[in-house]
């Protein structure tokens, strides 16, 4: 073999060997490096050994390559050192002669090889196997437990040199279907779901899974066998299913509606009293657009805020045969960890309750109605009284031919049929049920009316009227001839009660204001006041500051139009300072039952 040959030979087996390879003289000159060295260790060019392993300008204290030189052997020693990133390695050298002809050493080949990679694989590998959290074993042939990690080990105690079976089944014989048998005979992979008992009598389930881990010309030597505990996990997913099939029953037999879509708008939840309310007779649920036909509009705008209507409302929904239905309404959008999934309406029918309280207003009228009529008896008695004594002296003149004492009793009449006349029909007005007839309108314009009607008649009777526009909402449903029938009692009272005052320097104030939810009318006089007995039953019984010129059924009146609004009236008076009425009507409730009709 040439020289040549031999030097083509020795370059590159040089380059080609995994390992790091420097070959250096007996001055510590470093004068062949091989590519690998280069990349572990940086330049080496025109350095010492010591500067490029070491980074160091002095000669190791423990360096053997001297030894080596003297005694023509070679040496291995552990090195700790530094790579070209200046990052602390560890690395196994061996020195190698490398001799001449004549025996004599001239240079001296290291071969490192880096143990800090390998170490820490084998080091994170064994923290891996001992610290995962899941039942790692390796297992032999005879199905003997060789090797186990901690999890394993502390749920199923000491096991090593124990059957598998006999470890997590407390069986004496193998399984039936064992997985790592099938393992042993087909070199695959298999998995299965097993149920076991821990060392402490506990029952455990746990899928597990076998891999073939070593091998031989008999096949398949060890084999290492992962499993992962579920027990949590199937007692999660039960209570999953109970907490579903509770939630489920709840919904199914709740009493009110309920409906959910979800992100596509289709309809996955269509309780049976939904289906009632609807009177919904298909087998199908109903699709996005049939329900946009039903619903309150505003279930449908595109708002993604997690509630739609936060506090129920009273609305109305349509049936597919046109039927409208009182409902108290109220809607939420559907989220998941911030996606949006859906969204979710939940009615009430009202029909029943509308109904009832309807019932009730009419008993309350007719209640009071059969208070009023003891009332009138004594009203009654002096009209006829009135009538008698009219007919007693048209009837003196006509025997006596005394004309003028004729249309003295005639003008009795008159005046006395006039009084029945209007305690008829307002009693009646009265007693009459009706629902009043909302449309919208500003308040105010209503108490403009009043005062332009009563403006001029009060200043007729030294009383200034004052209007205050407190109210600057939106339109609210209200009856408009009943709020001015209401505010006409009330004015009328108040003019009435001013005018009692001595120094005649009446006044009465008609404002309006708004108070929370509410449309306020309040009505202020500096009269007479109202002793306090009175005001106890001032909207059940007779009362008049006009004396014989008025009936008693104004404030009766007042009462049933605003109890027929929802609302409520008060009064609050002091005796020789003034009476203060106020009508209180609920804006979101008026909207509700107007916007439905």
């Amino acid at each position: 073999m040439n020289s040549e040959l031999i030097n083509l030979i020795g370059s590159q087996i040089i380059e080609q060997l995994p390992y790091e390879i420097a070959i250096i003289d007996r001055n510590l000159d470093i004068i062949k490096a091989n590519k690998s060295f280069e990349e572990y260790f940086g330049d080496w060019r025109g350095k010492k050994c010591y500067q490029a392993y070491k980074k160091s300008d002095k000669q190791c204290l423990s360096c053997k390559i001297n030894e080596v030189y003297s005694m023509n052997e070679k040496r291995i020693s552990n090195e700790t050192g530094y790579n070209k990133h200046g990052k602390l390695c560890y690395y196994v050298v061996n020195q190698i002669p490398l001799k001449s002809d004549n025996g004599e050493v001239r240079y001296v080949m290291e071969m490192s090889t880096d143990v800090t990679k390998s170490d820490q694989i084998q080091r994170e590998y064994s923290v891996l196997f001992e610290n995962v959290p899941s039942y790692v074993t390796i297992i032999d042939r005879n199905y003997k437990i060789i090797k186990a990690n901690k999890k394993f080990r502390d749920t199923f105690g000491e096991v090593l040199g124990k059957h598998c079976y006999e470890v997590y089944k407390k069986r004496h014989k193998r399984c039936k279907h064992c997985p790592a048998a099938k393992t042993f005979k087909d070199r695959n992979e298999h998995f299965s779901s097993e149920v076991g008992i821990t060392h402490a009598g506990e029952e455990t389930q746990y899928i597990v899974n076998t891999t073939p881990l070593s091998y031989d010309e008999n096949g398949v030597q060890l084999i290492i066998e992962i499993a992962t505990d579920i027990t949590e996990l199937n007692e999660l997913q039960i209570k999953l299913r109970q907490t579903y099939d509770y939630y489920v029953t709840l919904i199914q037999n709740s009493g009110i509606g309920v409906i959910a879509l979800d992100e596509k708008n289709n309809v996955i939840i269509f309780n049976p009293s939904v289906k009632k309310l609807f009177n919904w007779i298909s087998r199908k649920k109903p699709t996005y657009n049939q329900l946009k036909q039903i619903l309150p509009p505003i279930f449908f705008n595109e708002s993604k805020e997690d509630i739609i209507i936060s506090n129920p409302v009273e609305s109305t929904i349509t049936r597919p045969d046109g039927t409208k239905i009182p409902v108290r309404f109220s809607a939420i959008n559907l989220f998941s960890k911030n996606l949006y999934i859906g969204k979710a309406a939940f009615l009430r029918d009202l029909s029943d309750l509308k109904e009832m309280e309807k019932q009730m207003i009419d008993a309350d009228r007719l209640s009071t109605v059969g208070q009023t009529v003891a009332g009138l008896a004594h009203t009654i008695k002096n009209l006829l009284m009135g009538l008698e004594g009219g007919m007693y002296i048209v009837d003196s003149g006509l025997r006596k031919g005394n004309a003028n004492r004729i249309m003295e009793g005639w003008e009795i009449l008159q005046r006395n049929f006039s009084k029945t006349t209007d305690l008829v029909r307002g009693f009646l007005s009265f007693a009459k049920g009706r629902l009043p007839e909302l449309k919208k309108i500003n308040p105010n314009i209503l108490v403009k009316n009043i005062y332009d009607l009563y403006y001029n008649t009060a200043l007729n009777q030294n009383v200034k009227i004052i209007t205050e526009y407190g109210y600057d909402g939106e339109d609210v449903y209200l009856d408009p001839d009943g709020i001015e029938t209401c505010l006409t009692n009330l004015l009328s009272n108040a003019i009435d009660a001013a005018t009692m005052r001595e120094d005649k320097n009446g006044e009465v104030i008609i404002r309006t204001y708004k108070e929370d939810d509410n449309l306020v009318y309040e009505v202020k006089d500096n009269g007479v006041g109202i002793d306090s007995e009175v005001i106890q039953n001032i909207f059940t019984t007779f009362f008049t500051t006009k004396g014989n010129k008025g009936t008693g059924l104004g404030l009766l009146t007042t009462n049933k139009i605003v109890k027929e609004h929802y609302g409520k009236i008060d009064v609050k008076s002091d005796l020789g300072v003034g009476s203060t009425f106020r009508i209180v009507l609920n804006i979101e409730k008026l909207k509700s039952v107007g916007s439905s009709k």
